[in-house]
């Protein structure tokens, strides 16, 4: 039978987070990823992983307190689940998935639910995975979709207004952030030395409270990158990668 841990205020400082493990030039980003748990477990926020060396866990907490802009009454948010590398194929999804929706149900939530999107994206959920487990689609925006296992009638989530935007004034190449994802603190440095070189304009814009986050001006799941004013992408760029972007 497979083991679990669910991170706390006693165990986190102990505990690995599963992202960017052994990679030193994270663990800034894992240190402030680690700070911003320690804050939403207050909130109901959730982290259970395998009890392992892997990339195998759940995020989730409710959705009034979930950094994503979307509304909905009496809802859980999954923030992301991801079963990486010799761990997939081994019921270990599906057992973390269980495990929240009977959280969920314990709290008496309305339902719970997650983003994902109609072609698969990076760091998005997989939407035939959800599906098999009777989530629906109840709102999308654009390529993205919200999908929703709800437990009793009443309110459905949505996206805010301000999300279906999926544009800013500024044309400058512009990306929001937060530190819900280990991997980004590196990346807005490697980035922002990159743009200095090549005297490049790149503008950042960091989500560090609810507010900002419900407020996004975009389907928000840890990074956005705007051009022109255009939404373009949630991929997490690294200097090759926003290199080769921008030509």
């Amino acid at each position: 039978m497979n083991k679990y841990i669910n991170l706390d205020a006693k165990n986190i400082d102990s505990e690995h987070i599963c992202c960017a493990i052994g990679d030193p030039k994270h663990q800034e980003g894992v240190d402030k990823k680690k700070e911003w748990i320690k804050k939403k477990l207050k909130d109901g926020h959730v982290f259970r992983r395998l009890d392992a060396r892997g990339k195998t866990f759940i995020e989730y907490e409710p959705l009034d307190t979930a950094w994503v802009p979307v509304s909905g009454k009496n809802y859980e948010y999954i923030y992301c689940l991801w079963v990486a590398g010799s761990f997939k194929e081994k019921g270990i999804g599906r057992e973390l998935l269980e495990y929240a929706i009977d959280d969920a149900k314990k709290k008496k939530r309305s339902g719970i639910c997650t983003l994902v999107s109609k072609k698969k994206k990076p760091f998005i959920g997989d939407k035939k995975f959800f599906e098999h487990f009777g989530f629906e689609v109840v709102d999308s925006v654009g390529d993205y979709e919200l999908m929703a296992l709800q437990f009793k009638k009443g309110e459905t989530p949505k996206f805010n207004d301000n999300a279906r935007t999926m544009k800013i004034k500024d044309k400058d190449f512009t990306i929001y952030y937060s530190n819900e994802c280990p991997y980004v603190e590196y990346e807005v440095k490697e980035l922002s030395d990159y743009a200095k070189s090549k005297k490049i304009k790149l503008n950042f814009v960091k989500i560090d409270s609810l507010k900002k986050a419900k407020d996004a001006p975009c389907v928000f799941n840890n990074w956005a990158n705007f051009y022109k004013g255009e939404f373009i992408s949630n991929t997490i760029l690294n200097a090759n990668a926003f290199a080769k972007l921008i030509k």
